[in-house]
This record gives structure tokens, sequence and C-alpha cells, in this order.
């Protein structure tokens, strides 16, 4: 596994994908937190990081399939998959790998992140004046948002040898299952616990649970079952080559 995480991030680096995926990340979310005026925190009468935390799972939804769209498409278009497949190591192993890599940039691009908290909690009037837990609580949050998405992208590469095809795809695999159940929910013949089931089943109601600073089990398994059952499916397609 540590083979592949390595083959994967050399990869990444040495090309200017993971420069233009974390370039890409850290200018928007520069505009939304400082310069554009119906999001800048310093608009704001409070100190707030909700813009970061509120845009980034939609940056997301675009990015994180730039980033797995090559993983398996590229490996299937140039058939080197069935000379991955056959080498002495498991399935699991490359999958995971492939998996982790993608998660590693992801977390890669939210570290410099931490110069906005550092930044806003220093405009705080008095100092320090911010909701850390609800902070640290989005961050985490984010991290499995982004690991959620990365296991989505990696299945949908899977599936195609076209990486554009694999993007498309991931995006609108990562778009359903996080708002996708809200606005199912809201159709007018699901009243009641149906209602409220439905949006249990979609990731931003998990995503904002997290995001207020109380860390539930159930968020948490819900976020690792979620990653188990693409991972899964993505072992399955995999397998079915064999």
């Amino acid at each position: 596994m540590l083979e592949v995480l390595k083959k994967e991030l050399n990869m990444f680096f040495s090309s200017l994908t993971a420069y233009i995926v974390i370039g890409v990340f850290l200018i928007v979310m520069g505009l939304f937190m400082w310069v554009f005026p119906d999001y800048s925190v310093l608009e704001y009468c409070y100190a707030s990081m909700e813009q970061l935390f509120n845009m980034a799972p939609w940056i997301f939804v675009f990015l994180i399939p730039a980033i797995t769209m090559r993983s398996l498409a590229e490996e299937k278009q140039t058939g080197t998959i069935e000379f991955l497949i056959t080498k002495p190591i498991s399935l699991f192993k490359i999958i995971s790998g492939k998996y982790l890599a993608a998660v590693l940039l992801v977390i890669f691009a939210l570290i410099p992140t931490l110069l906005y908290y550092y930044t806003v909690y220093e405009l705080g009037s008095p100092r320090g004046n911010l909701d850390t837990g609800a902070v640290w609580g989005s961050y985490l949050g984010l991290v499995l948002l982004g690991a959620a998405y990365a296991s989505v992208g990696l299945f949908a590469s899977s599936l195609t040898n076209n990486q554009i095809v694999a993007f498309m795809l991931a995006a609108f695999l990562c778009f359903f299952f996080h708002w996708g159940f809200f606005y199912l929910s809201k159709l007018p013949f699901f009243l009641g616990s149906s209602d409220d089931f439905l949006q249990m089943l979609g990731i931003d109601y998990h995503y904002n649970s997290i995001s207020r600073g109380l860390v539930d089990s159930r968020d948490i398994i819900y976020f690792i079952s979620f990653i188990t059952l693409f991972l899964g499916l993505t072992f399955i397609r995999l397998r079915e080559r064999d």
C-alpha cells in the first residue's frame, strides 16, 4: 500500500495537478474570505470562519473529482491497470494507496487555511473572540467530507477509462449525496418522519452537525460507512476485471 501511496503522491507533485488544485482552492477561498463584499469577514460585525466552511463543500465538489479522475481511469486507458493488479500486491492495498493519496492532497490544501483562523483570531474584538470549538469541529467535518468525496471520485474513476467522464460522474454523485437528499425531502409527498429520515441520508446533515463543534459518534459512523461503501464498490468493480 505504501508503494502505491508514494507513487500516487509523486505523480501528483511531479505534475501540475497538486499545485493547481491547492492553488485554486486557496485563491477561491481567499477571495470569499477577504475580498467579495457579500462574504468577506471584514464586512462582518463579528469574528467568524463561516465563509470557509460554507463554501468549501461547493469547491470540493469540483476539486476532489479533479484529483481522483485519473486515479483509475488513466490506468485503464493506458492498460497499466492489468499490470498493476497482477503485481504481488492485493487489490485492497492498491485501492487504499490511491485513496489515501487523494485524502492527503485534500489535507495539504486545508493546512494553509489555518492562517485564516489565526488572522480571524487576532482580528477578534476582544482578541480571540472566536468559537474555537466550532472551528475545529468544522475542520474535522471538512476532512471527513473530503475523504467521502475522494471515495466517490475513486469509484467514478473505476467505472470508465475517460477522465472527463470520471470527473463529471464524480461531481454529480458528490453533489447528489451531499445536497440531493435534502432537496428530495422538500418534495410535497415527503412529510414528517420521512422528511427527517431523507435528510439524515445526506452528507449535508452530518457535516452541519459536526460543524457545530459537537462531534456525535453517529456522524462519524455515517462518514466511515459512506467511505467504506464506495471503496467497497470500487473493489467490486475492479475485481470484476479478473
